[in-house]
């Protein structure tokens, strides 16, 4: 049993697609499942299996994984040592937006802190996508969190973490009826920052639409635009995981937003250049788990 494998093994536990582990490490695809048979012949059990077209982790798998991890890690504990470090040191720099930073980003610092409790931590505000592969590409960044629509990439690797759900929402008692795009244009908008995907989004609609709102304003921060709401002040649209607890708790209501063909992604990036250290590779191993337990939810 080789490290390699285990690292290939626990890449294709966690996106459950052996042509996409390929790309992630740069094997053929050949190479990736003559791994997986390997362990799966060392340890005399099927780690994997295959329900239609898709692929899914054995009991065996599941319980495997928890070890593959643990393994993976103390061999870069061992490695770390052997070079006179006992715990690696650092500092990562990330970019997210501030609804990444509330409502997905705590689990995941509270268990990679656990994990390299001397790797500092410094967070930049990405309030825009553009913004933050700009900041990618002059190194700025070591890694960001970007929710767009998934297009190509040149020297930046992304990877799709959760498609994300937009909700129209207003205040519980709002007067009127919110039935389409032209319905929108005596409301006042409560809007992110220009740059912001979801804006991007609402106003192409608008536009697409012949619609064009009378009143707008403007915000630094979602937390700002979700009290605006609540008080009555306008319309706004964000992602779900923002207000879904406020909906469920009657302190917004939504309407139907079906107006755009375009699907949202939360997505992780970083320079394809990028040297990645054994903390940057952990943040973005904890990062896909995190994402795909929230996925499967």
């Amino acid at each position: 049993m080789e490290i390699k494998q285990l690292i290939t093994f626990s890449h294709a536990a966690e996106n459950l697609n052996f042509t996409q582990t390929a790309k992630l490490l740069n094997f053929a695809q050949s190479s990736v499942t003559a791994q997986i048979k390997a362990l799966e012949d060392e340890i005399g059990k099927p780690l994997f299996e295959r329900l239609g077209k898709r692929l899914i982790l054995t009991e065996a798998g599941h319980m495997f994984k928890q070890y593959a991890e643990k393994m993976i890690r103390l061999s870069e504990e061992a490695i770390l040592a052997a070079n006179g470090e006992e715990e690696p040191t650092g500092t990562l720099t990330i970019g997210a937006q501030e609804s990444q930073c509330t409502y997905r980003l705590p689990p995941i610092l509270k268990e990679f802190k656990d994990a390299f409790p001397k790797v500092k931590l410094i967070f930049k505000p990405a309030h825009s996508d553009e913004m933050a592969r700009k900041q990618l590409m002059e190194g700025a960044l070591d890694i960001a969190f970007i929710m767009d629509k998934v297009r190509p990439e040149g020297s930046l690797r992304v990877e799709e973490l959760i498609k994300e759900e937009l909700k129209l929402v207003v205040a519980p008692d709002h007067y009127n009826s919110i039935l389409s795009l032209e319905d929108l244009k005596y409301e006042t908008l409560l809007l992110t920052e220009t740059g912001c995907s979801y804006r991007i989004m609402l106003e192409d609609s608008l536009k697409s639409a012949g619609v064009y709102p009378l009143d707008k304003i403007e915000f630094v921060s979602i937390e700002a635009i979700k009290q605006c709401v609540i008080a009555g002040l306008g319309v706004a649209l964000l992602p779900e995981m923002v207000v879904k607890k406020d909906i469920k708790e009657g302190r917004m209501k939504e309407f139907a937003w079906a107006t755009s063909d375009s699907q949202l992604f939360t997505q992780i990036a970083w320079h394809k250049d990028k040297l990645m250290t054994p903390p940057l590779e952990a943040f973005i191993r904890l990062t896909r788990k995190i994402y795909l337990s929230e996925s499967e939810l």
